[in-house]
C-alpha cells in the first residue's frame, strides 16, 4: 500500500525548496513537525478538488473499506454536515421535502447542520438510563415509518454510542429500504469495525452513507475522518460528495493530518485486521475480569469498557478521578458511567496497568439514585428559528418556561439534553442539575 502523500512532502522538505508560500512557521521546528506542515503547493493536490496524490490515497482508502470514501481533516463534524447537505440535495432530486428522522442522541454537529441547512428534524426517542444512548429497534423504527404520512428523506443514528452501544444496523437498513429512504449513520466511534473478523461496519450493513472519525480508534491525529458512500448507493450522493464537503470545510486543510490519513491506509493493509483480533481478545478478557470482581459493565462496542459505576457504588466522575491518580485518564465519565476507550496501540503494560488500578478500588454499596428520565419535549421553535434567534444566557434554575436557543454542550459528549426550539420544562431542570449544568442558552423574545 503506497503513501502517496507522505512521499510527497518527504521528498519537498528533503529537496531543501525555499519556502516562499504558507505555512509562516517555514519548516523551521519549533514544536518538531513543521517540517511536514504545507499547503497546496505545485504536485501537492487540493483536497477538494483532487486528482493526484490526494486523489491515490482516497482511493486507497476506498479499496480497504470497498466504498466511495473522502478524507475530512475537520472530523467527523465536517462529514455529518456533507450527509446532511448530500441527503437535503437528494431529498430535492427525489421530490421530497427535506425532513429527517433522527435519533435522539445526536451529536450538537447533526443540529448545527440542521440549523444552517434549514432541516425539518423529527425526533426517535428510546427509554434509556442516559440521553447519551437512543437504543431504537428495528420494529420501533418499521412503527413510526408506518405511522408517518409524509416519509423522511432519511434516517439518522448514531452507532456506536459514546457508551458503547451498537444498533441492529442491518435490520434497520431493511426497514430504510422498504420505505424507499436513506439510512445516515455516524459512526464516528467505529472506524475499526470494517476490520473485525466478520466486518460490522455501517455500510456492510446496508448504510447509505456514513462517517468515520479515524483519530478516534486508528493511529490518526486528531481531526482525521472519513466520509464513506456505499458503493451501492445512489451514484449523485457520490458525484456531490466533494462539493458537500468544501461547502462547510477549511480552505486550508491539514497536511499534517492527510498524512495521518494516508499512513492509516498502509496500517490496515499491513496485519492491522489481525492485530485487532488479538487485541479484541485481550479487551474481552479483561472485561470478563471486571465483570467476574464485581463491576457491571454496558455495552457491546468491541474497544470500549463502558463501566456502569453506581453499581460499584461510586459516580463515574469518582472513579475517573481515582484512575488519574494511578495515572490512568479515561476517556468519558458522568454521574452514572466511566468509559474507557482502548486501541492495539496500546501495550500490555498498558492493559495491565488498568486492570490494577481498577481491581485496586474496593467495592462498596450500590448508589441507588434514580437518573431524571427525559421526557418528550414540547417543540416550540424549528431548530434554525431557535438557532438564529437572539439569546441570553440565564442560570438553569430560572431557566424552567424558556425555549432553548442554541446548544452550547462541551465535548465530550456533545450530546444535548434539550435541543434548540424546545420548551425548558422541570423535568429537563432536573437533568440538567443531575448532569452539572448550570447555565443554558434561551430565546431572549419568544
Amino acid at each position: 500500500m503506497k503513501t502517496p502523500i507522505i512521499d510527497f512532502v518527504k521528498n519537498y522538505n528533503e529537496s531543501k525548496t525555499v519556502r516562499a508560500h504558507m505555512p509562516g512557521h517555514k519548516g523551521e521546528q519549533h514544536l518538531g513537525f513543521e517540517h511536514l506542515d504545507i499547503t497546496e503547493i505545485k504536485g501537492a493536490d487540493s483536497l477538494f478538488e483532487c486528482d493526484s496524490i490526494i486523489k491515490e490515497s482516497e482511493q486507497n482508502s476506498s479499496a480497504l473499506f470497498d466504498a466511495h470514501t473522502f478524507y475530512s481533516t475537520e472530523g467527523s463534524s465536517l462529514c455529518i454536515r456533507a450527509m446532511l447537505y448530500l441527503a437535503t440535495l437528494y431529498a430535492k432530486k427525489e421530490g421530497k421535502r427535506p425532513l429527517v428522522l433522527a435519533g435522539r442522541n445526536a451529536h450538537k454537529t447533526f443540529l448545527s447542520a440542521v440549523a444552517l441547512l434549514d432541516l425539518d428534524v423529527e425526533w426517535l426517542f428510546a427509554k434509556n438510563s442516559s440521553y447519551l444512548s437512543c437504543v431504537i429497534t428495528p420494529e420501533e423504527l418499521e412503527r413510526k415509518l408506518s405511522q408517518m404520512s409524509e416519509k423522511p428523506c432519511a434516517v439518522y443514528f448514531t452507532s456506536p454510542d459514546y457508551l458503547g452501544n451498537t444498533l441492529d444496523i442491518k435490520s434497520i437498513s431493511q426497514v430504510c429500504k422498504k420505505y424507499g429512504v436513506l439510512l445516515i449513520v455516524d459512526n464516528a466511534h467505529g472506524a475499526y469495525l470494517k476490520f473485525l473478523e466478520n466486518s460490522q461496519h455501517p455500510l456492510d450493513n446496508g448504510a447509505d452513507m456514513c462517517s468515520d472519525s479515524a483519530h478516534k480508534t486508528l493511529p490518526v491525529l486528531t481531526g482525521g475522518a472519513y466520509l464513506h458512500i456505499s458503493k451501492t448507493a445512489d451514484s449523485f450522493l457520490k458525484d456531490n460528495a466533494k462539493k458537500a464537503l468544501s461547502l462547510f470545510a477549511s480552505t486550508s486543510p491539514s497536511y499534517l493530518i492527510m498524512q495521518s490519513l494516508d499512513f492509516a491506509n498502509q496500517y490496515i493493509a499491513n496485519g492491522y485486521k489481525e492485530r485487532l483480533s488479538t487485541f479484541i481478545n485481550k479487551v474481552d478478557d479483561l472485561k470478563q475480569i471486571l465483570t467476574d470482581n464485581g463491576y457491571t459493565l454496558s455495552g457491546d462496542e468491541p474497544l470500549k469498557i463502558t463501566i456502569n459505576a453506581k453499581n460499584y457504588g461510586y459516580t463515574g466522575e469518582e472513579l475517573a478521578q481515582l484512575l488519574r491518580e494511578q495515572e490512568i485518564e479515561c476517556e468519558f465519565a458522568d454521574p452514572d458511567f466511566l468509559v474507557l476507550m482502548l486501541t492495539p496501540s496500546m501495550t500490555d503494560s498498558d492493559m495491565s496497568k488498568i486492570k490494577t488500578a481498577l481491581l485496586g478500588i474496593e467495592k462498596r454499596d450500590a448508589i441507588k439514585t434514580a437518573v431524571p428520565q427525559l421526557s418528550n419535549p414540547k417543540k416550540v421553535m424549528r431548530v434554525r428559528d431557535a438557532v438564529m434567534s437572539v439569546s441570553k444566557i440565564v442560570d438553569v434554575k430560572e431557566s424552567a418556561g424558556k425555549v432553548l436557543s442554541a446548544v452550547s454542550v462541551s465535548c465530550p459528549p456533545a450530546v444535548p439534553v434539550v435541543v434548540s426550539g424546545e420548551l425548558i420544562d422541570e423535568n429537563a431542570v432536573a437533568l440538567f442539575e443531575y448532569y452539572n449544568i448550570t447555565q443554558c442558552e434561551v430565546v431572549e423574545k419568544q
